[in-house]
């Protein structure tokens, strides 16, 4: 799988924690794979602009 650069991180949430843009997290796609550890989780964007998170 190839790697592509971290999203930039566009603001701060208001307890602190780093807001990323799901536009630059999906880079105009329909989905994306996450891994986290050994695990490999899918993001998907569905047809009524909602996310969904697959393990």
């Amino acid at each position: 799988m190839n790697e592509s650069p971290a999203p930039e991180v566009k603001d701060t949430a208001v307890i602190g924690q780093p807001v990323i843009s799901s536009r630059d997290l999906l880079a105009g796609r329909q989905e994306v794979i996450i891994q986290h550890g050994q695990e490999q989780y899918r993001l998907r964007l569905t047809s009524s602009n909602k996310l969904i998170l697959i393990k």
